[in-house]
């Protein structure tokens, strides 16, 4: 098992997951009712399944491994950028989370909020995923040793066996699946 194909594999969930986002941004803002389940559902998804599923898999195995193994600049790489990233991908959660309980509590001007923070939260996904893609993950490619790539794998490969027996990859995918019929 390659784990950085998986890891790119689970960005094109998550890019649709984006997608889904937006269109249900566009349609509040074109005055359409706020489905507040369907954005708690969507903000689950990416607390368990971007965050807790794939970033975690990124933090506890391919970057650590980075900063470890690549010296400064792969420090420079992992800290200074995709994890300041994907705490910055928390905070909008976090502030999307706040901003729904706000409108469910009657205050209206909250809208504003939510489409902010899911908005503010497409973008830096967005440009996240293109990073890894085509910068971090081939530079650990080609700059980590085979036998650290190996282990990284093999690391990956047990978290997903265990995934796997919880059907996560399979639970999120019919969420995306669900809202892609419902918004796209």
């Amino acid at each position: 098992m390659n784990s950085i194909e998986v890891m790119v594999k689970e960005h094109e969930l998550i890019s649709r997951m984006l997608k889904v986002m937006r269109k249900a941004c566009y349609e509040i803002l074109k005055g359409e009712e706020v489905c507040t389940a369907d954005l708690y559902e969507m903000a689950d998804f990416v607390k368990y399944y971007a965050d807790k599923h794939h970033h975690d898999k990124e933090e506890k195995f391919l970057f650590k491994a980075m900063e470890e193994h690549l010296g400064a600049l792969g420090q420079k790489l992992i800290r200074g950028g995709m994890l300041v990233e994907h705490d910055l991908g928390r905070l909008y959660m976090s502030d999307l989370r706040e901003a729904l309980q706000k409108f469910e509590a009657g205050e209206e001007e909250s809208k504003l909020d939510i489409i902010a923070n899911m908005i503010s939260y497409t973008h830096l996904l967005e440009r996240h995923i293109a990073k890894e893609n085509e910068v971090v993950y081939t530079f650990g490619e080609k700059q980590l040793a085979p036998s650290v790539l190996e282990e990284i794998h093999a690391q990956a490969k047990v978290y997903e066996e265990e995934a796997m027996v919880k059907g996560i990859q399979e639970k999120y995918k019919q969420v995306v699946e669900k809202f892609e019929a419902k918004y796209l």
